[in-house]
């Protein structure tokens, strides 16, 4: 990851690696397009967001392959060209719809994927929240702006655990880590959340030969 070395966030827990305007204003208009575009059964609905998932559903025993559509494969490429991981390409891609006032509970990613997550924000910030197994302590906070990039590795990936709170605003306080490598907040502002989405670039190292769409 020396490649990366300018993006490298210190004041983390290893290992942040953070990417300003990673896509351009107009690649956000397509992706938000292309999101929305789809059929409505293609949207899985939870209890505090919604969800799209693209490249089979992971598996213990191997995640069969399905198809995924050629706009969602321009980013997977570009994500594993940055070899964040290793020699092996991106498979999978979860699309994340957040209204404000919607979040995520504190988790873990798990096993079945490759260690490390590499996810794009699309329409707002958010601010993603870290902190030890127990709940109790707070680790950091990493500020995603609009169209940037956070890679997440080592032990911010299989020993912290993360969540997004579930409010309409935030403040930008000194616990983002990564606040200096942000281009449009600053200290002490208050952020209203707009829509956001993200898609979550990973690669599921255990699949099965077969693929749905040669059946």
């Amino acid at each position: 990851m020396d490649h990366l070395h300018e993006f490298f966030v210190p004041e983390a827990p290893p290992s942040v690696f953070y990417i300003p305007e990673f896509i351009t204003k107009e690649e956000e208009t397509h992706i938000l397009d292309k999101v929305y575009s789809v059929p409505k059964p293609k949207w899985t609905h939870l209890s505090n967001r919604r969800l799209q998932d693209y490249g089979g559903v992971p598996h213990k025993n191997g995640m069969i392959c399905e198809k995924i559509p050629a706009w969602l494969e321009l980013y997977m490429k570009r994500i594993t060209d940055l070899k964040v991981y290793g020699d092996k390409e991106a498979n999978h891609v979860l699309i994340n719809e957040y209204l404000p006032n919607q979040g995520i509970m504190p988790h873990t990613d798990g096993p079945l994927f490759y260690p490390t997550i590499a996810t794009i924000s699309c329409g707002s910030h958010t601010i993603l929240e870290f902190s030890c197994t127990d709940k109790r302590d707070t680790v950091c906070n990493l500020l995603l702006e609009p169209r940037s990039l956070i890679i997440l590795q080592d032990d911010m990936y299989t020993k912290h655990l993360h969540s997004i709170s579930e409010v309409t605003e935030d403040e930008i306080t000194d616990k983002c880590a990564n606040l200096s490598k942000c281009k449009n907040y600053k200290l002490g502002q208050i952020a209203e959340r707009e829509v956001r989405i993200s898609l979550t670039i990973r690669n599921v190292p255990k699949v099965c030969k077969l693929k749905l769409w040669n059946l």
